[in-house]
């Protein structure tokens, strides 16, 4: 049976990451990767998580299953956390489930889709998160995109946006970024969210929205602004969210993938499919996760020195991306990078050319991936300076 497989290419940024760890060269840097890093180009754990670590270390009796839907604490604390105060938690419309990682999330968002109408269209925004549409694919969903970056404005292409998903049907779903677009850094301000939450009711399609980076972009409501909204105007709506990068528990691969029905009965009927989907899957979610993050959320300690912990990488980040653009002016790069300032998260397009960005790995030792997105998250004060002349070469 094996003999008949045929090799498949490496995951662009994985195969990245493999050739920059090989790589001697003192100065290199990775800008492929979409992890954070503090100044010093590490990924620590948070100060919150490893005080929760250690009250779960004390408190834990128990390594026995938990069920196909995860903790309850944390299922009610991540819907809190999207949604805040929205009347679709007190009206009982909305059931949440723990999923391993962001990932997971969407992948039984998608299975859930494909349940209740196999076939379906899913629309992503071009570009996107490099693994939306292998996930949606695997999941028996059909893939298609509509306009969202200009490329050769540096902008959001709202009006193509709109056009693009005001043609699509009431059968369709519509994958939308809530904040810290992946891989433009482009989000849809509060006027344009409401025109597409407009779009979405008149429409009747189905909204997922992917919510990755809440608390990277402007502040963790701030960031859930536009779902909120989304959710005001939509009787049904999926949720798939990550405690990834906001919380640095990448390895631990929790999420959560909350979904919103009609009324208290038609969520009582979602979740009896959601269950029997994700046992077929993973069976049960991984729970160290899910225990960190509740017991952080529980607590209204924690959950400050969470917030304290949060703003901190939200604005060292912001800062990176002013001092990238002041550096590169003091190499006397003509090229108006200002945009990089106007975007939000981990991302940003550089908008050079694959033959600069092979030169940048190949004389300087700075990895990106070919279509010249750059983690602005692996910046830092002692390397923005080669950055900046690196590209000032090249271009």
């Amino acid at each position: 049976m094996f003999s008949e497989l045929e090799p498949r290419p490496a995951d662009p940024i994985l195969g990245l990451t493999v050739k920059f760890k090989a790589d001697s060269n003192p100065k290199k840097i990775d800008l492929g990767a979409g992890i954070y890093k503090d100044a010093q180009g590490n990924t620590p754990v948070l100060d919150c998580v490893k005080a929760a670590e250690q009250i779960r270390l004390d408190t834990e009796t128990s390594k026995t299953y938990i069920n196909s839907a995860g903790s309850p604490l944390f299922n009610e604390k991540m819907t809190e956390l999207m949604l805040g105060e929205h009347r679709v938690i007190a009206e009982n419309r909305i059931r949440t489930i723990s999923t391993p990682g962001g990932t997971g999330a969407l992948r039984i968002a998608g299975e859930f889709i494909r349940a209740c109408k196999p076939g379906t269209t899913i629309w992503v925004s071009n570009p996107t998160w490099a693994n939306h549409q292998g996930v949606f694919a695997a999941a028996g969903l059909t893939v298609k995109t509509y306009p969202y970056y200009d490329y050769e404005n540096k902008c959001l292409d709202f009006d193509g946006m709109l056009e693009a998903l005001g043609q699509v049907t009431a059968d369709d779903a519509v994958l939308i970024h809530a904040c810290c677009h992946n891989p433009s850094g482009m989000d849809l301000d509060q006027q344009q969210w409401q025109q597409v939450a407009e779009l979405a009711r008149e429409v009747g399609f189905l909204p997922v929205v992917d919510m990755a980076y809440q608390g990277f972009g402007e502040g963790l409501d701030e960031d859930a602004s536009g779902l909120r909204l989304l959710a005001d105007a939509v009787d049904e709506m999926i949720i798939c969210g990550s405690c990834s990068k906001n919380f640095g528990l990448y390895r631990e691969r929790i999420g959560a993938c909350s979904i919103i029905g009609r009324s208290a009965e038609a969520a009582d009927i979602i979740y009896s499919v959601l269950l029997p989907t994700v046992r077929v899957n993973y069976s049960m979610p991984p729970a160290h996760g899910a225990a960190i993050v509740e017991t952080i959320l529980d607590s209204s300690e924690l959950t400050a020195r969470w917030h304290e912990e949060l703003r901190e990488m939200r604005d060292r980040i912001g800062g990176m991306r002013q001092l990238l653009v002041d550096k590169l002016a003091e190499k006397s790069v003509t090229r108006d990078f200002s945009f990089i300032t106007r975007q939000k998260g981990m991302f940003s397009f550089l908008g050079i050319d694959q033959a600069q960005v092979q030169r940048l790995q190949e004389e300087n030792s700075i990895y990106i991936v070919g279509s010249s997105r750059i983690s602005i998250a692996a910046i830092a004060p002692d390397n923005v300076d080669y950055l900046a002349e690196s590209i000032a070469r090249v271009l």
